[in-house]
């Protein structure tokens, strides 16, 4: 349908066009490919609209306004100025070829997450998690013991869930076991955020980062798990540093009743299945993991017609997952919903999903100006690849790191086997230094929100440092042969 343009957005755009237009060719550094903006008002424009945004996405919680929301428009102004910039010079089709280029980008992760969540949503859903929760807390295990069981599970299950998801795991545990021991709860919150960062680190599956990675071929699928034994001493090193500082006692017993809805145990194979084809058709077929991982949906949705059609009720479980004697009958789903595929990919964290989006685009822009190539130059070409690397991982203790490794991916920077795990390793891990450098930190401040604040998390940031160097130092010493 044919959309007709007001009188006066064709007045705007004329006007912008002209400007554009009469604007000094010297301002640029045209080559017959692309123009390099860097040093022209249209880039300082970008860069401004970047960093506004990224305030913005900071200040969140202060203003109430969802992080996708800046970002997405920021990306949007970007390419327009770009795509006026260019249409002005005759090289429309460039500006085409690069923002696709960037969409495909996005896509591709979009439908490779989309899947993953799908399936976690559907594990919660048939309380999977609960019923851990549950035997966590059934099995009286002392205040130190239990620093150490939630450390290692948040560790391993990171590793093929996202740290967010597993560290408020952990930390309903932990709010229920040590509710009487504040002190307990605040330090097992911090080696909760570091292990559930850690475990990401060494498994695709595990962090957004490692994701980018892996799909843009940077990174063999098993190559990664090279990163195992510096993200175990990642974790190691301020855990038992910590672990003197956890009372030598045991809480009073709890107990707690759960079972798991019907197909809970299949949907979990059924995702170990995913996983596995979605390796399959990367390592294999040379085809985007993200095709493997949406054949993977089709087995949930098969399942979850299997499900549909030998439905039958089931008491309704109350938050501890003790039936209700008094509740109304539930269908498989509860609230009297039979098992839906499509109910679980509405439960995505959207605004998640669409501040990537605005990410990947924002920073793109930027690339696709020249701000990136320069940036490369001073960092991989002035600095070296080591130190850069380094500074990576400290970095995204502040700006988030999907934004942090999206820009390295776009540099493309001539390195070693080596330094792509080296990078990998640090963005992943270096979000552990601060409380709100990950999704994990910033998640329980608001869960044991009082008990683990920014402050208890920086009394052992001298602690988490000394694991970020020892698994630096590691992956030298165990992986020197890569670079």
């Amino acid at each position: 349908m044919a959309i007709k343009k007001s009188s006066a957005g064709k007045l705007a755009f004329t006007g912008i066009s002209l400007i554009l237009m009469l604007l000094p060719n010297s301002a640029f550094c045209a080559t017959p490919e692309a123009l390099d903006l860097s040093g022209h008002w249209i880039g300082f424009l970008a860069l401004g609209l970047f960093a506004t945004a990224y305030v913005l996405v900071v200040l969140e919680e202060l203003l109430e306004l969802r992080k996708s929301k800046p970002m997405m428009l920021a990306a949007a102004l970007i390419w327009l100025a770009i795509a006026l910039t260019y249409k002005s010079h005759g090289l429309s089709g460039l500006a085409e070829t690069a923002i696709r280029h960037y969409v495909l980008d996005y896509s591709e992760l979009f439908l490779f997450l989309i899947v993953s969540i799908a399936y976690i949503n559907a594990m919660e859903e048939r309380r999977v998690f609960d019923n851990l929760r549950a035997w966590l807390v059934n099995r009286g295990f002392s205040y130190r013991q239990l620093f150490w069981v939630t450390g290692l599970l948040a560790f391993f299950i990171s590793a093929v869930s996202n740290n967010m998801t597993t560290a408020m795991l952990m930390c309903a545990v932990l709010l229920a076991v040590g509710k009487d021991n504040p002190r307990f709860v605040a330090i097992s919150c911090v080696n909760t955020v570091v292990a559930a960062n850690a475990g990401g680190a060494f498994c695709p599956f595990g962090d957004i980062t490692t994701l980018m990675v892996w799909q843009k071929g940077m990174i063999e699928f098993w190559t990664f798990f090279n990163l195992f034994v510096p993200a175990t001493i990642n974790f190691l090193i301020p855990a038992t540093i910590m672990h003197f500082a956890i009372p030598d006692a045991r809480p009073a017993p709890i107990l707690v009743k759960a079972s798991t809805l019907r197909g809970a145990k299949r949907i979990v194979l059924l995702f170990l299945l995913t996983v596995l084809t979605a390796v399959g058709f990367q390592n294999s077929l040379q085809l985007p993991a993200a095709v493997g991982m949406m054949a993977g949906l089709t087995y949930l949705q098969l399942f979850g017609y299997f499900l549909h059609i030998t439905h039958r009720d089931e008491p309704e479980l109350d938050i501890d997952g003790v039936a209700g004697d008094n509740l109304p009958k539930a269908g498989d789903g509860g609230n009297g919903l039979r098992f839906d595929v499509f109910h679980h990919l509405a439960r995505m964290e959207w605004d998640t999903l669409l501040f990537f989006y605005g990410v990947v685009l924002c920073v793109g822009g930027l690339n696709f100006i020249g701000y990136l190539q320069h940036l490369s130059e001073f960092l991989y070409g002035e600095l070296g690849a080591t130190p850069a690397n380094i500074l990576v991982g400290i970095v995204s203790a502040v700006v988030d790191n999907i934004p942090v490794m999206f820009a390295i991916l776009a540099m493309t920077p001539d390195m070693s086997e080596g330094q792509w795990l080296l990078v990998t390793l640090t963005a992943g891990v270096g979000g552990s230094l601060l409380s709100v450098g990950s999704a994990a930190g910033v998640a329980l401040m608001g869960q044991a929100k009082g008990v683990y604040t920014f402050m208890t998390h920086l009394k052992w940031a001298p602690a988490i440092m000394l694991g970020y160097l020892g698994s630096v130092g590691a992956h030298f010493l165990i992986n020197g042969g890569l670079f």
